[in-house]
């Protein structure tokens, strides 16, 4: 019976020691309760800077807290960009420093407030679709004093942040102000550069213009002998004519009077094409053909004692440059060439193939275009400065240093160089190299084709203010078999359509007239008012109507013209009746000019 009773008395030991180690353990739990929430506690109010954990194999491990999140909270503050976190209606939970900064307040007082009473009008049913997409773009925020800022701003959601189960939005706002300032600075200087090189290229424009008139104004006195002498040669030749002559001394004075006109046309036609302003066009040109074109106005200008030579090699390479400042080029030179030599001397213009020229930074195939004269020359100081623009040797009045300024220019811009070779006393040659044009050079000017006589004849009205060149024109008309109806203004021409319309077949009219309707004017209202007549106009200086006629689609033909050249014009335009008539324009040069005009 005593086995039993100790037993009892083991199991109670046993109960009272597991009683006791629980509740130890149980302290043991209560105290690292109360730690973690007293850590919690801290970690909440910010006062832990970081957490030391003992993992299974005893090593502590240290997690800091509050400095990641100091150093996080700086980064924000001291961002460049705006930083806010929002909820989706657009209530501001936290702003940084830079965006309070940006609207002109301070942090305290935006949070809390609506992030669309910082948005400028019309822009915050923008921001709010923003916000839904998460997405991006710039707007206009109110600064501080009313100001608007140009801003670029983008939302995102923060992820693990919700507020009442609503999701939360992060967003970054930029200041656009100084790139949009730089932008306009940018766009400003951009545009001040485009009117600096417009005024430059204006001014160009006026310089070569200057230069070529300063050619012709040195030319002024041979030019006016030259016109003397065609003058001349007609009105002594009239004068003889009323005497009577026998059959072959009328023959030989007429043919003398057809020449001297055709040279006078062929010279107003030249002075016309090269005192003209247009724009620089580079092409094909074969050198020795242009040159032969300025030698009546090079021959009958310069002077009587200066003769003009040209020595030009077979086959010679056509050169890619504008055809106008290759003549003032050469008219330059040869004036150069002619102060050179007061008593009279002589100007000889070459041209030959140089393959493979090298003067850096060139190299290739070019032709060597030189003018040489027999003149005074020039010293080594003098060759050394010619070139430069208003450095001029010769009296005040007679020129202004712009002659070989105006050649080394057109040399320099057609990818060329020039050279110069020259002594006191010796004469002075000036090369100009000028490259090889890889192109066909347009070729000789091709004659008019003729006009089938079977062209229909009918009344022409003629419009026409001056009494003799009408009369001259009717005879004319009369000669080819047409009838005339002459009037003295457009306004009379529009009353003569208007009650002689059925019998008039063509029109040909002057361009300049008086009564406010020009001849431009006079078609445009025969036109619109639905008269679809054939039309040939005419013009003392075509190069004032080329751009207008060639916009309308009217054609040029030259004037002075000779009888079969009118009769070609008129039968032409009488052929194209069934189509959409076009007019025919006819300037004061020659049939020959209007198709050089033409092609350039």
């Amino acid at each position: 019976m005593s086995a039993p009773v100790e037993s009892d008395a083991n199991n109670d030991r046993d109960r009272e020691r597991s009683s006791t180690q629980l509740h130890a353990q149980m302290i043991v739990l209560r105290e690292r309760l109360r730690e973690a929430e007293e850590t919690l506690s801290a970690i909440r109010n910010g006062d832990v800077d970081a957490v030391v954990v003992s993992g299974n194999d005893d090593v502590p491990r240290i997690y800091t807290l509050e400095t990641a999140d100091e150093s996080y909270r700086l980064l924000v503050q001291e961002m460049q960009e705006g930083a806010l976190t929002l909820t989706g209606a657009g209530d501001i939970l936290y702003c940084n420093s830079r965006l309070a900064q940006l609207v002109g307040s301070e942090s305290a007082k935006i949070i809390g407030g609506s992030l669309k009473h910082f948005v400028a009008e019309g822009d915050w049913e923008a921001v709010a679709r923003m916000i839904e997409a998460e997405g991006k773009g710039e707007i206009e925020i109110k600064g501080a004093l009313g100001a608007t800022i140009p801003v670029h701003i983008s939302f995102s959601v923060l992820r693990g942040g919700k507020l009442a189960n609503a999701e939360l939005f992060c967003g970054i706002v930029t200041d656009l102000t100084e790139q949009r300032r730089t932008s306009d600075q940018l766009r400003a200087t951009h545009e001040a550069l485009l009117l600096q090189v417009a005024e430059r290229e204006r001014t160009e424009r006026l310089l070569r213009q200057s230069q070529k008139m300063e050619a012709v104004g040195q030319l002024t006195g041979g030019i006016a002998h030259d016109f003397n002498n065609l003058l001349m040669v007609i009105m002594g030749g009239l004068n003889v004519l009323d005497r009577d002559p026998t059959p072959e001394r009328r023959r030989i004075l007429q043919d003398a009077m057809r020449r001297a006109a055709q040279r006078g046309a062929a010279l107003t036609r030249k002075l016309l094409a090269f005192s003209r302003q247009r724009e620089l066009h580079a092409k094909p040109i074969v050198i020795p053909r242009h040159v032969e074109s300025m030698r009546e106005l090079l021959d009958g200008s310069l002077s009587g004692d200066l003769t003009v030579r040209t020595q030009f090699d077979p086959g010679v390479w056509a050169v890619y440059v504008d055809e106008g400042e290759l003549e003032t080029a050469l008219l330059n030179l040869c004036v150069n060439s002619r102060d050179a030599m007061p008593s009279g001397g002589t100007i000889t213009i070459t041209a030959a193939n140089r393959p493979d020229f090298s003067e850096f930074p060139l190299h290739g195939d070019f032709v060597e275009l030189a003018v040489i004269d027999t003149g005074s020359g020039m010293d080594t100081q003098t060759v050394a400065r010619c070139l430069e623009p208003f450095y001029t040797t010769k009296d005040i009045g007679k020129g202004s240093g712009l002659g070989l300024a105006q050649v080394y220019g057109f040399v320099r811009g057609s990818a060329g160089t020039i050279q110069i070779e020259s002594r006191p006393d010796a004469g002075t040659r000036v090369s100009l190299f000028l490259p090889r044009a890889m192109g066909e050079a347009a070729g000789p000017e091709e004659s008019a084709p003729s006009v089938p006589e079977a062209a229909a004849r009918c009344r022409v009205l003629l419009v026409e203010d001056d009494a003799e060149v009408a009369a001259l024109t009717q005879e004319m008309l009369l000669e080819l078999g047409y009838q005339v109806l002459h009037v003295g203004s457009a306004q009379e021409g529009l009353q003569a359509l208007t009650t002689e319309q059925d019998s008039i077949g063509l029109i040909l009219s002057d361009v300049m007239m008086p009564g406010g309707m020009d001849g431009l004017s006079f078609v445009r209202k025969v036109r619109n008012d639905g008269v679809r007549l054939p039309v040939v106009l005419a013009s003392g200086y075509a190069e004032s109507i080329r751009d207008e006629a060639e916009r309308a689609g009217i054609a040029l033909l030259a004037k002075p013209y000779r009888l079969d050249e009118l009769g070609r014009a008129l039968a032409g335009v009488l052929a194209m009746t069934t189509a959409d008539v076009p007019a025919v324009i006819c300037a004061h040069t020659t049939g020959q000019a209007d198709a050089e005009s033409s092609s350039r």
